[in-house]
């Protein structure tokens, strides 16, 4: 009976691709058109089949993390894509209802305010995890954080010098300027604005674990002084900056806490300042949070819509000056990840166990499919307090990037990742020979 109430919602909501389903009494289905590589997938457990027909969201996960649920053929990549390549609205299955219920409970962490130490609560499940896991598949500099891939043939560690560059350059950073970075992460979007940028950063983050390796990384790099890292939550900061920037923190702030983080951000920031937010963003506000990444990776994560962060800022009473969306630059970002992931998955073992790998491996895999499938992206908003403080074209951009290029040279693991000097550089080159 179970298998049949799975059957029927497998069939009528898989209209293209090439999965195969095996049964625990042994039958075996195919759904799709046959279209795509094939995806065969074996669910030993009769005791899942009523959780997936009825919340595959969250049960699929479940099943592939503990077992009960083996990909024969392809990958649970692949798995996550044709379900998501097939998702229609308008198609009513037989866990329908239960979406509609859900919304009442699982809209609970998208509506409620998160507090102090909740925030600091949501932050270690996720960040304090040892630092080993995140040196795998992160780029030497650690930025766990959308790259952005200036050139399609880009290694991760060149695009996320990239980033750092294009964010660099849209805060018209003066030197000696006052640089608050609100969830610093591992430290190296402060350490490229001391080095390249020449300002004093004070990065802020809620993790202990990323809070030692980032002072550790800038007592190795000589900066201890331009740099300082702080325990702090944005809401506790009373200093006043002439920059802000805000690298992949936002999702994490809670979406009835947007009006408090823009306010906060207006008080922060100086008359004359700019700044910098880097955030995913979706289509639309979503109704609830998704629920394998609630319960199991990002708890009280919200990835808010281009809409519903506006309305704050200009509340807020801050400039919007400009807005670029990054699109699939993400999918790509998380693919690299994915991939040096699974390369070390004896070495994640290791850390933790069977269980915790599948796991992410289903947040990797899950993450790239969204950013392909359900058009999330990333957005910069570009902030400030003055309208003349941004110049009145983008060609300013260009011209900053191709400058931080040439302070890039002088720091031999930034150098390293050019494919060639850049053209100042070789024009020096060129004279003095």
């Amino acid at each position: 009976m179970l298998e049949n109430v799975l059957d029927t919602a497998l069939r009528t909501g898989i209209s293209h691709g090439n999965l195969r389903v095996s049964f625990p009494s042994g039958r075996g289905e195919t759904y799709g058109d046959g279209s795509g590589a094939l995806i065969a997938i074996r669910i030993t457990d009769p005791a899942r089949l009523r959780a997936i027909a009825l919340d595959p969201g969250l049960a699929v996960a479940e099943a592939y993390m503990d077992g009960a649920l083996v990909i024969e053929h392809g990958d649970i990549y692949g798995l996550i894509a044709v379900a998501k390549s097939n998702m229609r609205p308008e198609v009513s299955t037989p866990g329908a209802w239960f979406q509609h219920l859900r919304r009442s409970v699982a809209l609970a962490p998208v509506a409620r305010a998160i507090g102090l130490k909740a925030a600091r609560a949501n932050v270690a499940h996720h960040y304090d995890l040892d630092e080993r896991l995140y040196r795998l598949f992160l780029d030497d500099d650690m930025q766990y954080s959308c790259a952005w891939f200036e050139r399609p043939d880009m290694t991760l560690d060149q695009a996320q010098l990239a980033k750092k560059r294009l964010i660099a350059a849209k805060l018209l950073v003066r030197p000696d300027a006052r640089v608050l970075d609100i969830g610093c992460g591992w430290g190296g979007m402060a350490l490229y604005l001391a080095r390249c940028c020449d300002a004093d950063v004070t990065g802020i983050t809620l993790s202990r674990e990323q809070l030692r390796i980032a002072e550790a990384r800038a007592e190795a790099a000589g900066l201890s002084r331009r740099v300082r890292f702080r325990l702090q939550d944005y809401r506790e900061v009373r200093e006043t900056f002439d920059n802000i920037v805000s690298v992949g923190m936002f999702e994490h702030v809670g979406k009835r806490q947007f009006p408090v983080f823009f306010r906060t951000a207006a008080r922060l920031l100086a008359p004359d300042g700019v700044m910098l937010l880097h955030s995913m963003t979706q289509p639309a506000p979503a109704l609830y949070n998704q629920p394998f990444l609630e319960k199991y990776i990002f708890p009280g994560g919200y990835i808010p819509s281009v809409g519903e962060v506006v309305p704050a800022i200009e509340r807020a009473g801050l400039l919007l000056r400009d807005v670029e969306i990054l699109s699939l630059h993400y999918a790509e970002t998380v693919k690299a990840w994915r991939e040096r992931f699974l390369a070390r998955r004896d070495e994640v073992v290791a850390l933790y166990d069977e269980r915790f790998l599948r796991m992410w491996e289903f947040y990797l895999a899950g993450s790239e499919s969204a950013f392909r499938h359900d058009h999330i992206h990333v957005s910069h908003f570009q902030l400030a307090r003055e309208q003349q403080r941004v110049p009145l074209t983008r060609a300013y951009v260009a011209e900053a990037m191709e400058r931080l290029r040439e302070r890039e040279w002088q720091v031999p693991e930034y150098a390293a990742l050019q494919a060639e000097p850049p053209a100042g550089v070789a024009r020096l080159r060129r004279d003095a020979s």
